[in-house]
């Protein structure tokens, strides 16, 4: 069997290249940057498994039941099971292979709360916990290496999928950045590269996550789904050139949020949900902070970690603080953190089925970049476990039956390579960084928590200006690289603004303000995107019941 080709080398990628190591299956791991500098890293709160070790009487069951809860039931239930179920497996495996888990007096994993949870279930390291996985993840990986079980190839980006006449992937098309070569890498490609940050400019993530890997998959004929549904993570904070995340962590240690309604502090999430006050769903943290803000005349929330015992910042909440004192110039021991909900996960993403196959045959996808586990709402705590346990589903899934694919992959390379040598010859049609300045700015305007058909409008039109831009000067010959790849990312952008105009209610992170109410009868569905040829295409597919999985077809 031909190396599987696994674009992005974050936990997931990580993940699934060691999986298929172990059953001795070579992979080429490609990724713009070192896996030092994946988003995972930057992961702060904790990693879920019901491993109920405070005696609580967790489960899975309830792990699975919160889960499905959180995404407004709008996952699929069959792949949330085998999430819960696989989770304690997945987090003991990370521990064992060195993640410094804090532990217990009696050398347990600890537990923390996380919101949308009643019972402590999500296992940390302080609270970087996504940098301790990712450097377990790559220590281990590095053994692998040394026995040319994976190879590695930094500073590479996707320029193409290869999809033969069959609609079949038989490889992919990557640019080394140094050199600008191309190279046809033939095999099952199984991609890893996380969210849609680049969309939408400062958000919490990564500025390497452009979403062009997931742009230029959907341009090759692979469907993505629940693309409206963007997280806003309620507490985030201004730095140069991003936002900034205070982890969740910090309230579940007893951080509170505020703002000051008639010169008093009006802690509004205790007063409105006093069952798991500053710990219910993002989506409901988020959105009531902005009411807030609006009712009050406030332009950011406050959040109160004063009361939080010392003890628990020294043990659990070191690096937070030191983040605050060094980036905020702020004491969260004596001083208020001002902080706003901004955007920080993307729960849709290319369609795939439990098993993590795609809607093209040969193509893979897994962790963030993948529409999985979370419906209209990720679980705080899910979304490691998800990146880690996706990437070890999706290995399998290839080991099992990976679609042995034979094509011309030199002709493949020479026709791409002919390509290149056109666009040489070309100059620039428009410039590329002002219109996607300009895509930032459209979708930061109508894609935002609360949404209403008049700017969702607005936006779909800006888009299609964009795209005319784009195709300007467009014949039967390509356009220059970068043009193309940022109007396969103006496709994409499209078919999130016209998801988000479809689900005519609100749900989870969709908020339609024209729509105010839950509609279960008819959008209690998936939201199917499809790129035919010159038009995007939206559909609602019914969710899979359990016990009755499926798989794209």
């Amino acid at each position: 069997m031909k190396p599987v080709i696994i674009i992005g080398a974050g936990i997931s990628g990580l993940t699934a290249a060691i999986t298929l190591a172990q059953r001795g299956q070579r992979s080429i791991l490609v990724s713009s940057m070192p896996s030092e500098r994946a988003q995972s890293v930057m992961a702060e709160g904790g990693i879920n498994a019901a491993l109920d070790t405070k005696g609580e009487g967790d489960s899975a069951q309830e792990h699975f039941a919160d889960t499905l809860h959180a995404g407004c039931d709008l996952a699929d239930p069959n792949a949330v099971r085998a999430l819960t179920e696989g989770a304690g497996e997945i987090v003991l495996w990370l521990a064992s292979l060195g993640v410094a888990f804090n532990r217990t007096e009696k050398g347990t994993l600890d537990l923390r709360c996380f919101g949308g949870q009643k019972k402590k279930r999500t296992a940390f390291a302080q609270s970087s916990t996504g940098k301790q996985i990712a450097s377990a993840l790559i220590q281990e990986t590095r053994k692998w290496e040394a026995k040319g079980h994976i190879v590695r190839m930094n500073h590479h980006s996707v320029q193409k999928i290869a999809i033969n006449e069959q609609k079949e992937c038989t490889g992919c098309i990557i640019k080394d950045y140094y050199t600008n070569c191309c190279q046809f890498l033939q095999g099952n490609v199984l991609l890893a590269s996380g969210g849609l940050n680049g969309f939408f400019g400062k958000t919490t993530g990564t500025t390497q996550n452009t979403g062009a890997a997931t742009a230029v998959a959907f341009a090759a004929g692979a469907a993505c789904a629940n693309l409206e549904m963007i997280q806003y993570h309620p507490t985030t904070t201004p730095i140069s050139g991003k936002r900034a995340l205070i982890s969740e962590a910090a309230r579940g240690e007893g951080g509170r949020l505020f703002v000051r309604r008639h010169g008093e502090k009006w802690y509004f999430m205790e007063e409105k949900y006093p069952e798991l006050k500053n710990l219910m769903p993002r989506d409901v943290v988020s959105r009531e902070s902005v009411m807030a803000c609006e009712a009050t005349g406030e332009k950011n929330v406050w959040l109160d970690m004063t009361g939080i015992d010392g003890r628990v910042f020294e043990k659990k909440l070191s690096d937070l603080r030191t983040f605050c004192l060094e980036f905020l110039n702020i004491d969260p021991q004596k001083a208020y953190v001002p902080v706003y909900p901004g955007i920080h996960y993307f729960m849709g993403g290319l369609y795939v089925d439990a098993a993590h196959r795609t809607t093209v045959p040969g193509l893979y996808a897994a962790g963030e970049c993948a529409c999985q586990y979370h419906g209209a709402n990720r679980l705080g705590g899910n979304s490691l476990l998800g990146a880690a346990f996706g990437g070890k589903r999706a290995a399998e899934t290839i080991l099992k039956g990976a679609l042995e694919v034979e094509c011309a992959d030199e002709l493949v390379l020479k026709e791409y390579e002919g390509a290149l040598r056109e666009i040489e010859k070309r100059t620039q049609a428009v410039s590329c960084k002002a219109i996607e300045q300009k895509l930032v700015a459209c979708m930061k305007e109508c894609m935002g928590i609360r949404r209403c058909e008049e700017t969702l409008a607005e936006g779909a039109a800006t888009l299609r200006g964009l795209q005319r831009m784009l195709e300007t000067g467009k014949d039967a010959s390509v356009l220059p690289v970068d043009q193309q790849l940022l109007l396969e990312r103006v496709h994409l952008a499209q078919a999130m603004v016209e998801s988000a105009r479809e689900r005519k209610e609100s749900r989870g992170a969709q908020w339609r303000s024209d729509y105010p109410a839950r509609d279960d009868e008819h959008f209690r569905k998936t939201t199917v995107a499809r790129r035919n040829g010159e038009e995007t295409t939206i559909a609602f597919e019914e969710i899979p019941k359990e016990g009755q999985p499926w798989h794209i077809a």
